[in-house]
């Protein structure tokens, strides 16, 4: 077994960053970039010196998963410890020492479980692995980590066919205004009964015939009652779906995945336990159908279908609108150890808003230079600040990557994006915007 060149270049970096003093070093790499393989290789190295590894994590699912992985990688498992956090909270006394603590998905390790162990073993080094380095509500973890060691980016990662391409479409199919937020995420119990209904089932179905028909899908839904509705439709229309959880018993949930590899079962609906960690192989289409404030999980959703194959393109099919709240899950972003200046959400989703360009023709958005005026897929002109403009209020399909917009008029505006763009450009609050679009018909 042997890493990729990037990847032992991040492991090289690490160690000088303990070289250099720092303790708790986090290893930053985007979703698909072989992070299990990364410290897959830093624990052989270790147990190799003769030395103890503790591997944290922070699902019961994915101890399995990490041990066979370890296994192959040629770790020596008498000399490493792999097992749930909450677990190894409360066994500190009874725990050898390590001689090094890795953490899996760092993200979380701002917790208190964590913070416990960290603090029994204060002299032993650490190292963490994520694809975001931030918490729910966007501040860094600068009191958990020393330093951030950032990998190549996810748009290196595709260009370098470490991951798949993608197409991003999203299509509305249910109206999510006046959903509650609870302790920085959505409330699922109005997910649930915003999404469980009989007209949004169909379009879910619809679309994905349109976008992704016989293609592997997982489907992430907002509640356990919401994803077995979701795989009763899919049943129902012909299309095989199976449903797993994190209640799901082991060897039911093994005989899902297996037929999931093996292609009895095209759709796989599940609430967030397809997401950190867990891998699914063959996953052509990621399905959105649940809301969040965590740019973590929509990154880890959505990103899901992206491993790669030759030849493969993914499909994501984002129902409700995540993109417009975290951008595209290649966008480049900046990482730091520190608070995120207080921003309200509304602000936050108008400038996400700005980041993408929609043909009212053919439906392809793109990231364009600022000035391209023509769509590069059907050849669409855009019009000029002196045209006039048809708006199409009955549209509903978008397909998605990542771009800026400039208009000049209200009217060049064609949906309730462009207009919290034009809104933010001109210093008008976020309700003009919604004014305008209720006055449109763009929304409900």
């Amino acid at each position: 077994m042997k890493l990729r060149a990037y990847q032992e270049e991040l492991v090289d970096k690490l160690r000088q960053a303990w070289r250099e003093g720092y303790k708790a070093p986090c290893i930053v790499l985007g979703c698909g970039g072989g992070k299990s393989c990364i410290v897959a290789e830093i624990a052989r190295r270790t147990t190799w010196n003769g030395k103890r590894v503790l591997f944290l994590v922070h699902r019961r699912e994915l101890v399995d998963q990490i041990f066979r992985t370890f296994v192959r990688w040629g770790v020596l498992m008498d000399l490493c410890d792999i097992g749930m956090v909450q677990t190894y909270t409360r066994r500190l006394k009874k725990m050898k020492k390590p001689d090094l603590i890795i953490t899996d998905e760092n993200h979380h390790s701002t917790a208190q479980s964590y913070k416990r162990i960290y603090e029994y073993f204060p002299d032993v080094p650490r190292v963490g692995v994520t694809a975001t380095p931030i918490r729910l509500n966007g501040d860094g973890l600068g009191d958990v980590n020393d330093k951030l060691i950032i990998g190549v980016s996810t748009k290196w990662l595709i260009e370098h066919n470490n991951l798949a391409p993608y197409d991003y479409y999203a299509p509305s199919v249910a109206d999510l205004t006046g959903l509650h937020t609870k302790m920085g995420e959505y409330v699922t119990a109005d997910i649930e009964k915003a999404m469980i209904k009989n007209t949004v089932f169909g379009d879910v179905i619809k679309y994905y015939k349109q976008f992704a028909n016989g293609k592997k899908a997982v489907c992430y839904c907002s509640s356990i009652k919401h994803s077995l509705a979701t795989a009763q439709v899919f049943n129902d229309a012909g299309i095989t779906a199976a449903h797993i959880d994190g209640s799901t018993v082991k060897a039911k949930r093994d005989k899902i995945i297996a037929d999931f590899r093996s292609g009895k079962i095209t759709v796989l609906c599940n609430v967030d336990l397809i997401s950190e960690g867990f891998d699914v192989p063959d996953c052509e289409c990621a399905i959105l159908l649940r809301p969040t404030h965590s740019l973590t999980l929509y990154i880890q959703q959505a990103m899901r279908c992206m491993r790669y194959k030759p030849g493969k393109r993914a499909i994501i099919i984002d129902h409700v609108g995540n993109y417009a709240r975290h951008g595209m899950p290649d966008d480049d972003r900046e990482w730091n150890l520190e608070k995120r200046p207080k921003r309200s959400q509304k602000k936050i989703e108008a400038e996400q808003a700005t980041k993408v360009r929609q043909c009212p023709k053919c439906f392809f958005t793109f990231s364009p230079d600022p000035a391209q005026v023509v769509c590069p897929h059907c050849g669409y002109q855009f019009p000029t600040a002196e045209r006039t403009v048809e708006i199409d209020t009955t549209a509903k399909l978008i397909k998605v990557e990542g771009f800026r917009l400039d208009f000049s008029s209200p009217n060049d505006c064609r949906n309730y994006n462009d207009l919290l763009q034009y809104a933010k450009k001109h210093g008008y609050k976020p309700g003009w915007a919604y004014y305008q679009a209720k006055k449109r018909g763009m929304i409900a």
